[in-house]
Formats: C-alpha cells, structure tokens, sequence
C-alpha cells in the first residue's frame, strides 16, 4: 500500500464527503498517482481520471472538457452517490486554478454532487494556484518522498541501504545496477523536475545558474553556506536574492531546501545563513562516484550522507503539520536539527561519523532554549534505524 496514512485519509473523506476538492501535492515519483488508483478501486463510486502531462501544455478547454465528463457521471450516478474526477498534473495547464474555481463554483450553485481531487508534482505552484483562486474551497495533502519504513515493508530495505539510495520507490528494482540507478534518478528525475517541473513552469532567467545551484547544494548538504559563499563557489554575478528564490523554487520541486537558523527573533532566522538540505539522498548519492560499497567505507561522505537522511526525514515528516525544522549555530557552536510545535522544542545532534570540529552546542542551546528533549542519533545514542522509524511529531511529545 502507498502511502497507507494519505490513503486512509482520502478514502474516509471521499467516502464521507458528497462534495469536496481536495489536493495532492509533492514532488515526482512519490505515489501519487498510484495512490489516488488504489482509493478510485476501493471507492463504490464511478471515477473518472485524466492526466495533463503531456509533451505539449494542455489549454484551460482540457479541464472544462474532462470536467464535463466528471459532471455526467454524476448526474448518471443520482445525488447520493455523485462521482470521482481526478485531474493529475493539474500544473501544467495554464491559468488552471481560475478554471477550477469557476466550475467549481458553478457545481455548488446547482448542488452538482461531484468530488474533485488535484495531482500535482510541483507543490510550490500548486501553492500558488491554491492561495490565487481557490482560497477556502480545498483540503491539501502533501504526499512526500518515502520514508525508511515504506522502503523496508515494500522492498525489504535496511537503513544503510535507505541512507544510500533514499526513497525512490520507482528506482529499487535499479539497485543492483548502480551505474542504471544513477542514470535513473538524474535522467528521469533530477533532469525532468528541472526542466518541466520548474523551467517550464517558472520564469527563471538564468536557467544555468539554477542547475549549478542544485549540484551545489548537493555537494554541501548538511552544510551551512552564505549566500554570498555561494555566489563564489557558482562564478556568477547574480545576486543573493536570486539565489533565495531558486533555492525556494528547488524546494516547491522537493529537491533541495534551505533551513533557516533558529533565532530568538525572527527577523535573525530570514536573515541567517541557510544550511543545504537535499529532501531526497538518492539526489546526492546518484552524483556522487562512490557505490554503495565504497560509499560506505568513504567515513567523510557517509557521514553527511548520513546527516541528510536525518534532516530530510525530519522535513517530509513534518510536511502539512504545525512543526518547523531549524538548524542552529552561535559562536562556533552548533545543533543539527532543531523541532519546534508552538512552544515545545527538541534538539537533536547527529552522530554521523565524520569530524565537524569543536561544537559542543547542545549545552549552550539548553540554556538559552530550555528544549523539552536533547536527542543524539547514532553512536551511543539513538539508532539510526530507530529514529528513521519513529513519526517526527513523537519527538515533541
């Protein structure tokens, strides 16, 4: 089962529901679209599904047509029961969310009892379209990259193996062939979020510098670098207000993102340094030359490898919840991952296996952020396994 907590939810709203739009977002290869199947062949409802990702961008016509169909299934289907239209890819038709809100509403004025539910894989758009036109008429569901347990229960995967080759369910069968691995994850999944995820989508003016900025991130995740660091090591003139936006745009793709530090003030957090974070860690081992094998016995690579498999656990878990994610460092003393759910916060410090000097920080934060928990993950602390295990919002309870 995909995705078994989305796919309860769905089913009991859809189930219960006469009438409603809901949302799936999050980036490619996540299960989206095998998820929204496996609810349409549980639901005793008739359901009508259609995909825009075409070679071509689909017109604002494609979703009246499609929505006609949904519309007739319904009114065949009498109003108990009313009928499923699911519309994947819903992204690339421009102008998507002024249709959608238009027919919707006019389906609510005649008491149309038709279910509506929207894929998409670019969740920074999608948020956009939302909050431009549909504001108060949707649910969204983040569907994020698989977790350590979904790969251990479908393919029989341990952390070591998770931490290498991340949560591409699509690429598991790949793995014993790591030179077809890599080619899969950077041709079908790194090359295509970029250029039709993003560049087709989004105006970028300096397409190249976004691409250097991706590798870039991936050769420092886990690392806190300036923006003006990064502007050195990219050779360009931009500015750092271009990179923030790429950086934001590589994030919406459930790439690559940038963790604000944790700061008394928060005006301190926008303006701090962000520490690189890939959302995916086959993103950084398809790219590395390291196998498995040599990967592992490479001390400095597996442990950042390490370290972001942490922090991206940490984010796709705390997707569509209340909980923030931080890093902190002050004067040389640094914590690797902060939680943080209204007033209650964790610490918690990654032992990783490779040396980031002198930074005993984890005291220091005690005193000025009184945590309710300080974690250490790996060595004599928790295991990595157990961690990777363990839903992220038990750790502020």
């Amino acid at each position: 089962m995909y995705h078994r907590p989305v796919y309860q939810t769905l089913f009991a709203r859809l189930s219960k529901s006469r009438k409603f739009l809901q949302v799936l977002a999050g980036p490619r290869q996540t299960g989206k679209t095998t998820l929204i199947r496996q609810v349409m062949e549980s639901l005793k409802i008739e359901c009508h599904y259609a995909s825009a990702d075409e070679p071509t961008l689909q017109s604002r016509a494609w979703i009246e047509q499609q929505w006609e169909l949904g519309r007739l299934l319904a009114r065949e289907a009498g109003n108990k029961a009313g009928a499923l239209l699911v519309l994947d890819e819903i992204q690339k038709v421009v102008g998507w969310s002024e249709t959608v809100k238009r027919l919707w509403d006019a389906d609510t004025a005649k008491k149309v009892p038709l279910k509506v539910v929207l894929l998409g894989s670019a969740p920074l758009l999608i948020q956009r379209g939302l909050t431009e036109s549909l504001a108060g008429r949707f649910e969204i569901t983040p569907v994020v990259h698989w977790p350590y347990l979904e790969m251990k229960d479908s393919f029989g995967w341990g952390p070591e193996q998770f931490v290498y080759f991340g949560g591409y369910p699509g690429s598991a069968d790949l793995i014993t062939d790591r030179q077809r691995w890599s080619r899969y994850i950077i041709d079908s999944l790194i090359e295509t979020t970029i250029s039709r995820d993003i560049l087709l989508m989004t105006r970028v003016d300096k397409p190249a510098l976004l691409r250097r900025l991706f590798h870039l991130g991936c050769s420092y995740s886990g690392q806190i670098l300036s923006y003006q660091k990064m502007i050195g090591q990219l050779q360009d003139a931009g500015n750092t207000t271009t990179l923030a936006h790429y950086l934001e745009l590589l994030s919406g793709a459930g790439m690559l993102t940038g963790l604000q530090k944790l700061a008394v003030q928060r005006v301190q957090q926008r303006a701090s340094s962000p520490k690189l974070q890939v959302l995916n860690t086959a993103l950084l081992s398809a790219q590395s030359n390291l196998s498995f094998e040599d990967a592992r016995r490479d001390r400095e690579f597996w442990g950042r490898l390490t370290e972001s498999s942490v922090g991206a656990h940490l984010i796709n878990g705390a997707a569509g919840t209340n909980i923030e994610v931080f890093y902190w460092r002050e004067r040389g003393r640094e914590v690797d991952f902060v939680l943080r759910k209204n007033k209650a916060i964790a610490a918690i410090e990654v032992k990783s296996g490779y040396s980031k000097g002198s930074l005993p920080g984890m005291e220091e934060f005690g005193r000025i952020f009184k945590p309710a928990r300080k974690l250490l993950v790996g060595g004599d602390g928790i295991s990595l396994e157990k961690f990777l295990s363990h839903p992220v919002e038990g750790w502020l309870e």
